[in-house]
């Protein structure tokens, strides 16, 4: 008899224990759910606000856009014309118009060699190595100015920091320069 009643009391404390199992399961799943509903509801919420900011975009796309910015260049229409290929390297070389000129033209031209590529990528890309002194005196220069890039090697000494002779050169800030 012990033997029963020592089963009855296993098997009471096992149903107790089933049963507050069963009670924190019950409130995990109340939370759950509960959490669920408040995820539901600020999904719903970020999809409204999601579709109106949309709504209003194509509203401002039907406003007619501004004009492109237009910025002087100082090369020829047959340089604005090319095109620079996608394959072309990103130059390292940078210039400000305080450092050595003739540094920077051979930094420039190193790194091209890689690239390959016409006078004119070469007129293009050299334009975004500049900064500063340098790229104002560079789009200084006057509209069609610089037609070819090759002279731009054999002409390193007359850029902006230059003194010039009054043959292409030019003082410091002068439009008259070598073209590229």
């Amino acid at each position: 008899m012990t033997q029963v009643m020592d089963m009855m009391r296993t098997l009471q404390e096992n149903v107790a224990a089933s049963r507050s199992e069963q009670e924190r399961m019950h409130e995990a799943l109340v939370a759950s759910q509960a959490r669920n509903e408040e995820l539901n509801r600020i999904n719903e919420e970020l999809r409204k606000a999601l579709q109106e900011r949309e709504e209003r975009a194509v509203g401002d796309r039907s406003a007619p856009p501004s004009p492109p910015r237009s910025f002087p260049m100082p090369f020829s229409q047959e340089i604005m014309d090319s095109v620079v290929p996608a394959n072309t390297m990103a130059v390292k070389a940078s210039f400000t118009g305080v450092e050595d000129p003739e540094a920077h033209l051979t930094a420039f031209h190193t790194q091209m060699m890689l690239s390959g590529g016409s006078d004119a990528v070469y007129c293009k890309v050299f334009m975004s190595t500049l900064s500063g002194t340098a790229l104002d005196w560079f789009v200084s220069l006057p509209t069609g100015h610089i037609k070819q890039g090759v002279p731009l090697m054999a002409h390193s000494d007359k850029g902006p920091a230059a003194e010039g002779d009054g043959s292409g050169g030019g003082k410091k800030g002068s439009k008259d320069a070598p073209s590229l």
